[in-house]
């Protein structure tokens, strides 16, 4: 594939951008011009100390952190962070904002892989990280209501100790706040027994670009009245409004939870694992994860975490969570002896205990980490059918040949959902142009999405068009200009730029 090279740079972020010969779009990373927003003035900075006294920080070293992203490469130039407590705070905010045509970028955890969740240029940081009270947990049906900043490990906590779960489980779960899993969709580790947020999310508010507060908070898992409008609101990566509080249905705390990880010796004998787990295992199936050998070369070298099995090309990280621990033991004894007998795994081992088990999550969790240490990373979260998710990592490395240092694949094979990251020594424009857009254009064939639950943010906006038809993007343009007139809430993110 010919590709052509070019570089943008805006504010103090700098990219390097490739696009396929014959492409009938704008150049997908492009950066984006700045939106005709006002700057903010002393005055502005005044009005926001009035109601956010202590909570209005101008200190270019305290904004440092909230400017930069996780992956530190992308890097916004705010001057001004506010860090509100109420839904009534955010709701002054953006009245104001939104009649001084000032541009706002919400931010929870910061923990997002696009762009998404930093400034591109100046505007103001609106975060949620005070914004971190439970408000009330109904022991009976399970529904939790909380604001948007309370973060998802200190949510898990609370549950278990009165006998639930989060319906979500992420690795960056320490410090991601659940309106930003809701904002984004956040998939996650639990995806396959509890579903996506679409569901398990009961009820959100959100507080609209004017200033408007749109209580959706129901705590009814059946309400056919009119339109779903939180559906909106789930996935919306902050253009459409800032979520402040959610209601969730949270499922019981398992007692019985065993994790096993497996090694096979090929991708096909991983998938017909896959189908044998869902066959044998049933209801206390939880989790069905892979790694491949590079990811463990990964995590050996660089964190020195000991391969728990023998070597093995292909593995599998299997939870299982029930009721009974003398049902569940049964049942996992009975796949794996099949597995075994059938010759589709090769070895594994089995954990029961608390510290085990996290051992052996660790091995797929700290996947994300070990990756950091081992280069500049181009991360892509694709959605494939699941016989073609490894058929990408393998093509991707003939591809890419020796330009890349490692071509890693791992993810959630329960729902078909790829995470391919490729790195090099030090970031490297001549192998993005090789990689971008070979891996969306590849992805279109096999009709999956090029983002699966990390969202399309500042990175992916303008490749949206390779995952959904352009009528739909102009609907979706339709409905942003509906809701936020003005374009102020987290611009340059999630819309292609052919929509402004």
């Amino acid at each position: 594939m010919k590709c052509i090279q070019r570089t943008y740079k805006y504010g103090s972020i700098l990219l390097w951008l490739g696009r396929g010969a014959g492409a009938d779009r704008p150049s997908p990373a492009a950066a984006p011009e700045r939106l005709p927003f006002s700057r903010v003035t002393p005055e502005d900075v005044a009005f926001f100390r009035k109601i956010l006294p202590g909570r209005t920080i101008t200190d270019p070293d305290l904004l440092e952190s909230n400017n930069v992203d996780w992956l530190k490469s992308v890097r916004g130039s705010s001057e001004v962070l506010l860090r509100p407590q109420t839904t009534e705070d955010v709701s002054q905010i953006l009245k104001y904002c939104n009649s001084r045509n000032l541009a706002v970028n919400p931010q929870g955890g910061n923990t997002g892989l696009v762009g998404g969740s930093v400034p591109v240029y100046d505007e103001i940081i609106l975060s949620t990280a005070l914004m971190n009270n439970i408000l009330t947990f109904d022991s009976i049906s399970g529904i939790l209501t909380c604001q948007a900043g309370c973060v998802l490990e200190n949510l898990s906590l609370y549950l278990e100790e009165r006998d639930y779960i989060m319906p979500l489980d992420l690795g960056a779960k320490g410090s991601c706040h659940i309106g930003g899993n809701v904002a984004t969709n956040a998939g996650g580790l639990r995806l396959l027994r509890y579903g996506s947020l679409r569901g398990t999310v009961l009820g959100l508010e959100a507080v609209l670009a004017d200033g408007q507060v749109l209580n959706c908070l129901a705590k009814l898992r059946k309400d056919n009245t009119g339109y779903d409008l939180k559906q909106l609101f789930i996935g919306s990566e902050g253009t459409l409004g800032v979520i402040t509080a959610v209601s969730i249905l949270c499922p019981r705390k398992p007692k019985s939870v065993n994790v096993v990880f497996l090694g096979c010796e090929t991708f096909e004998q991983l998938l017909k694992t896959f189908q044998l787990c869902k066959g044998m295992l049933g209801e206390i199936l939880s989790a069905y994860e892979f790694l491949d050998s590079e990811c463990m070369r990964l995590l050996n070298t660089h964190l020195k975490l000991p391969n728990p099995i023998s070597d093995c090309p292909f593995y599998v990280v299997i939870e299982t969570s029930g009721s009974d621990p003398t049902h569940d033991g049964e049942k996992l004894h009975n796949f794996l002896d099949e597995a075994m007998t059938s010759s589709l795994v090769t070895d594994g081992t089995v954990a029961t205990e608390d510290s085990k088990i996290k051992a052996l999550w660790s091995m797929r969790e700290r996947v994300t980490e070990a990756l950091t240490h081992d280069g500049f990373t181009y991360k892509y979260d694709i959605s494939l059918p699941v016989e073609r998710i490894y058929q990408l990592v393998t093509d991707m490395r003939e591809h890419l040949g020796d330009r890349a240092k490692s071509v890693v694949g791992y993810g959630h094979v329960g729902d078909g959902n790829l995470h391919l990251n490729v790195t090099s020594p030090t970031k490297d424009p001549a192998l993005l142009a090789a990689i971008e857009p070979f891996v969306y254009e590849w992805t279109a064939s096999c009709h999956g999405s090029i983002s699966a639950e990390h969202g399309l943010g500042l990175k992916k906006r303008n490749y949206i068009y390779y995952s959904k038809p352009s009528q739909a993007v102009a609907l979706m343009g339709n409905i942003k200009a509906m809701l936020d007139p003005k374009g102020i809430l987290n611009p340059y993110k999630t819309l292609p730029d052919d929509l402004k």
